[in-house]
């Protein structure tokens, strides 16, 4: 007869962890960041119109900060996405699709915000 001292706890789920809450955390905050300035940027100054808008992302240390911001977005996207479908999904197959599927979304989304910024 063997002994159990208790059930054996077989961890699956959405990769709990310090890297995961810290990189949501970090990615937040610099998107709070950049909202503060950018928001600051529009509101004093003069007169909101396309030329102005178009001055602010005309220096390139602005598109590189943009770009990073971008970048930091998706990050955030991607790490609440694999949690959600790895939560909430069971099916193997149809998790490993969705998540194929925003992997996918993500990098099209990258690649269109390069367009965007640097008007390849």
């Amino acid at each position: 007869m063997a002994d159990n001292f208790g059930s054996r706890r077989i961890v699956v789920g959405a990769h709990y962890g310090l890297r995961d809450w810290l990189s949501q955390r970090v990615t937040a905050l610099l998107m709070a960041l950049f909202t503060l300035a950018l928001i600051g940027q529009v509101l004093f100054g003069s007169e909101m119109g396309y030329d102005k808008w178009a001055g602010i992302f005309s220096r390139q240390w602005m598109k590189a900060l943009t770009f990073v911001v971008i970048v930091s977005l998706l990050v955030h996207a991607w790490v609440g996405m694999r949690d959600i479908w790895m939560d909430y999904v069971k099916s193997m197959g149809l998790r490993l699709a969705m998540q194929v599927f925003t992997l996918v979304w993500l990098v099209g989304c990258a690649g269109w915000s390069i367009q965007v910024l640097w008007r390849l």
